[in-house]
């Protein structure tokens, strides 16, 4: 696994919203899950959980999209990527969409969720799979392993 190089920018399809990430994520995943299918067009979504403190919105204004429901998924109004989501309740990381960044190529999926709704075809390579989430208390423990592996 290569580390990513800091900071890192992205952006939405068009441009019109860039990104700017200066700590390195907590975890990498790929979500399976039938929500992240539609949203994506495509098999599986993937994210790194950025540190709050290290995400930032440079340029733009990301509008709310999705379900509007309590977690919050942003997208670039005009050209309308999926670009980031802000988990209820989990105010201390963000979930970055990873292909939104300028230059993904470091990225894996250390775990992958939801696979009780994944498409049969659909493999990602990851470390750990789960049929839903994991429990709450592992994410500590899944943080210091993927972290101590870059």
């Amino acid at each position: 696994m290569t580390s990513p190089n800091l900071p890192m920018e992205g952006g939405c399809r068009c441009g019109r919203v860039r990104l700017k990430i200066s700590a390195p994520p907590l975890l990498a995943m790929a979500c399976h899950c039938t929500g992240c299918q539609k949203m994506t067009a495509s098999a599986y979504s993937l994210s790194a959980a950025i540190p709050s403190e290290g995400f930032e919105v440079a340029k733009g204004e990301p509008v709310v999209g999705g379900l509007h429901g309590a977690t919050k998924h942003y997208f670039c109004p005009h050209c309308m990527s999926w670009m980031f989501t802000r988990p209820e309740g989990m105010d201390w990381f963000v979930n970055l969409r990873v292909t939104m960044l300028d230059d993904p190529s470091w990225f894996k999926p250390f775990i992958e969720t939801w696979t009780s709704e994944k498409l049969s075809f659909a493999e990602t390579g990851a470390v750990y799979s789960y049929e839903a989430l994991p429990e709450m208390d592992a994410y500590e423990g899944l943080v210091k392993e993927y972290m101590g592996r870059r």
